[in-house]
């Protein structure tokens, strides 16, 4: 580096030390003691003008009791006259330290809250404000019995009310699925007609209970609640779509059919992600991670669009379901906090920041040109959430000013004589007569903890799990009181996450995967970086700040675009394109301007498709079939490798639909700059390596040097065709190159490699890869083309075993194929043990994530389990048992 490129570097990182302004700890202690008196305020309000009721009305100024306002429609049905805000709150008294009011709040709860009532509730909510917060206040009150010596009188009775609406909300698992009904009545359960005949639930309302219900479970020594609560987790993963791994948003409980198959993290879904991972946090069972971690893998490359997260449908996830986004999902950035994936969780939060931003509140829903979709926002604490996990991992006092604006807006905005109201428009700033009981037991918290530090608060959190109601359940439950005992054991070794995944990354660690990220950076730095990324984009899609457009060549052009390169997907993803790899190995594309970075990009991207639609119409119509690339091993074992077409070249439909002859490897590799080529390549078929430049410039220069066909390898380590979709390499729409190419996958083409250090002047040959191939189950193919030079190897019963197996397992044929080369290895010797050896890892493994998503009828899966394992000494022709058994037991 030169010393006006190190003088640039440094003034860069300088402007950004001096942009980095801390706030100060007079400050910080300030807007602690200001969200302290927020809450007395709000408490105070509610239990002046309201108590016993559920809410405070705070326009009113009195209580909202279930029956006696008019109906608000299912808004309603988390009130059960059981003086639901009280209870929802009596934690955040611990944690800010208020013991007296806190005892006082205990003591009215015991005394004069009952369940016995004949009202309908909602399960969901019940579970997670009023179960949950009796749980939360009982774990605190024993931990201030010990600490403080207070609460003497204290002797389990809020853990003996948990117990009570427990039992009276497991009534509403009574279904076929175990997914338990939406509302039940809390005097007589499922027997009221007031229920209705609702047969449909939510899936974060049926996947959101085993916290609080295990928690139940270990506290009181009965099993009944954590295995009602696991049984509805497992059916849901059940109902996942299993090539998507995504959950839909509304499930019949009894039929298990989805009604409503959009998939997001928003409203509907939102708390079934988060108890997944906190179900691991709290119990330590490592199935939770796993079917958190497909579930996540998932949302990141369907849902997640950049720093968006827009529904798709779950059985078509490259498809859209809505074109707005909801406020729920700002719950989204914590949670990646806990996941250990901080860049996409700052982007996602930068995102809904400048949202606030422009709006002061975070509407209840907003499109992707941060337009109003609905515009009400009742004190939800999801931003808030978010911004406090985010303060924590970073220790950025970027949040700490976040949450001051959050504050300030709250006090501009939404604060009365009585409380605090909701704000019915966020544009006009019109209030709502409303203050739920999630103001008080979460947001108003989230804000306290975010300005205080850790020796502020007399309980140690790291020690406990915090609920989607962000009450606490301490971590000890994984250990004490375990009565649930029938979950299987889960092996690391039968799922498809390396041991990383098992464990959270330092931030320096999850930073080091950004290709933005310097070692010599400081993190701050790095993480304004990130935020000024999402500035600019928001920027580019508010047409209040559209500027002149500046005349720039274009991000890439239709005949460079490679649907395999990254950059490309995401050159073309800043354009509105969305690029969609089909089955059998073709790309769609998409255009939708509203996706697009700009309005300007948006239009680059309405040319790029004319272009793509101009460049296809002027290439050649080819029958896109697959090639092979064959060669014959010691004059008696054929291999053929499975290889992907061109757009230029002999069509290899025509008289010469195939080309045999000596293979040499190109020098230098690339084959881009033809004067620097040394290599003799006249009548002999080249392999050259992908990238540098476009495919037909290579083909181009090898065919002017004397070259009869080209063979392309990939330049990605590790690719193969196993898991990466076969691609046909485009020309530029000039028809000048004549001779045959075709392309290989990196780890397809080591096993060309090794045949080539055996025999460095083997002959191959390019060709279709014709159907007959597949059934094949000797050394030729059963046209015998290759009769006269290669020995047919004998067929015996494990031929025919491996055959059925196939035409039942593996009904693609690519798979089929695949197998095929392996077999031709039955009759190996020691000198190719290390050729199957790589044929045998390039295939095994995408077999094994097929099957995984697979059902096994019960006689075969009975017949696998009786097999032994594969041992790699015993005879090649023992190869089905290894297939069998690596599949499902063999590890």
């Amino acid at each position: 580096m030169n010393l006006l490129s190190t003088q640039l570097l440094s003034s860069i990182i300088l402007s950004f030390f001096s942009s980095i302004i801390c706030m100060s700890e007079r400050e910080r202690i300030t807007l602690r003691n200001e969200v302290r008196e927020m809450f007395t305020h709000s408490y105070d309000s509610y239990m002046n003008y309201a108590y016993p009721a559920d809410e405070l009305m705070p326009l009113s100024c009195k209580g909202r009791f279930r029956g006696v306002e008019i109906s608000r429609g299912d808004v309603d049905d988390a009130l059960g006259n059981f003086s639901l805000t009280l209870i929802d709150t009596l934690d955040t008294l611990a944690i800010m330290g208020n013991y007296s009011e806190f005892e006082k709040a205990i003591s009215l709860v015991i005394n004069d809250v009952t369940f016995d009532s004949d009202i309908v509730v909602s399960v969901f909510e019940t579970n997670i404000r009023v179960l949950g917060g009796l749980l939360s206040a009982h774990v605190l009150a024993q931990d201030i019995q010990k600490k403080h010596h207070l609460l003497g009188w204290y002797d389990n009775q809020l853990l003996s009310m948990a117990k009570d609406i427990g039992h009276r909300l497991i009534a509403a698992f009574n279904s076929t699925t175990g997914i338990p009904h939406p509302r039940v009545n809390l005097k007589y359960g499922m027997n009221s007609f007031k229920i209705g005949p609702l047969k449909e639930t939510c899936t974060a309302c049926a996947g959101s209970m085993i916290l609080e219900f295990a928690a139940l479970s270990r506290l009181t020594g009965d099993s009944i609640f954590e295995i009602k609560a696991r049984k509805a987790m497992d059916y849901l993963w059940s109902q996942r779509h299993r090539q998507s791994d995504l959950v839909g948003n509304i499930i019949n409980i009894d039929t298990g059919d989805w009604i409503r198959k959009e998939s997001g993290v928003g409203a509907g879904i939102d708390s079934y992600y988060e108890y997944c991972l906190k179900t691991y946090i709290l119990l330590g069972d490592e199935k939770y991670l796993d079917r958190f971690n497909r579930h996540y893998a998932s949302i990141m490359k369907y849902i997640s669009n950049g720093p968006f997260l827009i529904d798709v449908h779950m059985h078509r996830p490259h498809n859209q379901a809505k074109n707005f986004m909801d406020s729920l999902l700002a719950f989204w950035p914590g949670l990646q906090v806990l996941k250990g994936d901080l860049k996409p969780a700052i982007e996602t939060h930068e995102i809904l920041y400048q949202i606030t931003q422009k709006h002061s509140f975070l509407p209840e829903a907003f499109t992707m040109d941060f337009n109003i979709h609905w515009p009400h926002h009742p004190l939800r604490p999801e931003f808030i959430e978010s911004t406090y996990f985010l303060y924590l991992a970073t220790r950025d006092n970027h949040y700490l000013d976040v949450g001051k604006d959050v504050l300030k807006n709250l006090q501009n905005y939404t604060r009365v004589h009585c409380g605090y109201a909701a704000v019915n428009d966020v544009r006009t700033k019109k209030k709502e007569d409303r203050m739920d009981s999630f103001f008080l037991a979460e947001t108003l918290k989230y804000l306290y903890l975010l300005f205080s530090e850790k020796h502020e608060i007399e309980f140690n959190l790291d020690d406990y799990v915090f609920t989607t109601e962000a009450h606490f359940l301490p971590l000890s439950l994984a250990y004490a009181n375990n009565t649930y005992k029938s979950f299987s054991k889960f092996s690391r070794k039968n799922y498809l996450f390396s041991d990383s995944d098992y464990n959270c990354p330092t931030t320096k660690e999850s930073l080091r995967k950004s290709n933005l990220y310097d070692n010599n950076m400081d993190n701050l730095s790095y993480f304004k970086i990130l935020r000024m990324q999402v500035r600019d984009l928001v920027s580019n899609r508010d047409p209040r700040s559209s500027k002149t457009k500046i005349s720039r060549p274009p991000r890439i052009r239709a005949a460079q675009f490679s649907a395999s390169k990254s950059d490309h997907i995401d050159l073309v993803k800043q354009l509105g394109i969305n690029v969609i790899i089909l089955k059998d190995g073709r790309v769609k594309l998409i255009h939708d301007s509203t996706m697009a970075q700009s309005l300007e990009a948006a239009e680059e991207g309405v040319h790029f498709m004319q272009e793509m639609i101009s460049l296809s119409q002027q290439q050649r119509q080819y029958e896109q079939r697959l090639r092979t690339v064959s060669f014959i091993l010691s004059k008696t074992i054929k291999v053929s490798l499975l290889a992907g077409p061109a757009q230029f070249g002999y069509d290899f439909n025509s008289d010469k639909s195939h080309i045999e002859g000596t293979i040499i490897k190109l020098n230098p590799f690339d084959g881009c700059n033809i004067d620097e080529i040394t290599t003799d390549i006249k009548n002999q078929i080249v392999l050259v390596q992908r990238g540098n430049c476009m495919f037909i410039e290579k083909a181009r220069n090898i065919q002017n040097l004397g070259a009869i066909g080209m063979i392309v390898v990939d330049n990605v380590e590790n690719s193969s065709s196993k898991n990466l979709p076969m691609f046909s390499m485009s020309g530029d729409g000039i028809n000048d190159v004549k001779i045959h190419s075709v392309f290989l996958y990196s780890e397809d083409a080591k096993i060309l490699f090794n045949a080539m250090e055996e025999n460095p002047n083997m002959k191959v040959k390019l060709d279709i890869h014709h159907d007959e191939e597949i059934v094949s189950v000797n050394g030729s193919n059963s046209n015998n083309e290759d009769e006269n030079d290669s020995t047919q190897t004998s067929t015996d019963s494990n031929n025919y075993n491996m055959q059925d197996m196939i035409s039942n397992l593996f009904k693609t044929d690519k798979l089929r194929f695949d197998l095929l080369s392996v077999i031709n290895f039955k009759n190996l010797n020691a000198d190719h043990s290390n050729m199957f050896m790589s044929l045998l890892k390039n295939i095994a493994l995408p077999i094994v994530t097929k099957m995984k998503n697979e059902n096994i009828e019960p006689d075969n899966e009975k017949k696998i389990k009786n097999m032994k394992c594969w041992n790699p000494h015993r005879k090649s022709n023992h190869f089905i048992h290894f297939m069998k058994n690596s599949l499902y037991t063999c590890y």
